[in-house]
């Protein structure tokens, strides 16, 4: 009954940890790339064959159902996978889906026109190649109409947490919301596009400031898988156990895990 969650590195942990205490029964097969992270820089053919490989691996493993807690791999490799790659009895979702949820209040299922939402100027921070794929304005667009969307590309943030370099990270922060508010003085929300950014909550909210609505994609993804599989219930797949892999060094990456999740998780060569 394993859900696969995937990510290029060690953000979707932030994913992962929000899954696993709302469904606490579900056992979880998490697969960080690390040895090709970040993704951010990669080209779209590059992204879907890490990807892809990254899911079948986590098929061999039990998961009919898989996550990709990843923002570029989700803008970039999933609507191609979705299409042309994942069989008829297994399921790869996104986590675009409910955060465009939560900001238009309205469900996925809900296919009327688009109409006005509350929100009207929206800032999304997100690495390089999701911010060149459009696929944020791209789905935003069949649900809403008349939101302001800027973009910054957030260059080094994933590479400085994925160092452990949090100081770093926190500085680079500053920086790309500073650029961001060049472009766009005064937005209502901001957008966290790349599961690693939860990490760097407090700081994103902090160089925004208060009045700044601050979307953050773990619990809502959690909280949306909870219900596809009340509704889906076939879909939890025959793995029994809970398996951290890794294409890095195991033990370096759990040593970060560990640090991030505060309790010791074990990582596997993949």
């Amino acid at each position: 009954m394993a859900v696969g969650v995937f990510d290029s590195g060690l953000g979707g942990l932030t994913v992962l940890d929000a899954c696993q205490k709302r469904l606490p029964d579900v056992p979880f097969v998490y697969f960080g790339d690390n040895a090709h992270a970040p993704y951010g820089v990669r080209d779209a053919d590059d992204i879907y064959d890490l990807t892809t490989k990254a899911v079948a691996r986590m098929w061999d493993e039990g998961c009919d159902l898989v996550i990709i807690a990843c923002n570029t791999a989700s803008a970039a490799a999933l609507r191609r996978m979705q299409e042309s790659w994942v069989p008829r009895d297994k399921r790869v979702l996104g986590v675009f889906v409910p955060l465009i949820e939560a900001l238009t209040e309205r469900q996925w299922g809900d296919n009327s026109p688009p109409r006005e939402v509350e929100v009207k100027h929206v800032a999304l921070f997100a690495t390089p190649a999701t911010v060149r794929s459009r696929a944020f304005q791209r789905e935003l667009a069949f649900r809403a109409i008349g939101v302001d969307v800027e973009a910054q590309a957030c260059g080094g943030v994933v590479d400085a947490i994925e160092d452990g370099d949090m100081i770093l990270a926190e500085a680079l922060v500053r920086s790309h919301v500073e650029a961001l508010q060049r472009k766009m003085p005064e937005p209502d929300a901001a957008i966290l596009g790349c599961t690693h950014y939860p990490i760097m909550e407090k700081e994103f909210q902090d160089a925004l400031g208060p009045n700044v609505k601050v979307f953050s994609q773990a619990n809502l993804v959690a909280a949306s898988l909870e219900d596809y599989l009340k509704r889906r219930p076939e879909m939890l797949g025959a793995g029994t156990d809970t398996v951290y892999l890794t294409t890095g060094n195991p033990s370096k990456v759990s040593d970060r895990a560990t640090q991030f999740l505060r309790r010791k998780v074990e990582f596997i060569s993949a």
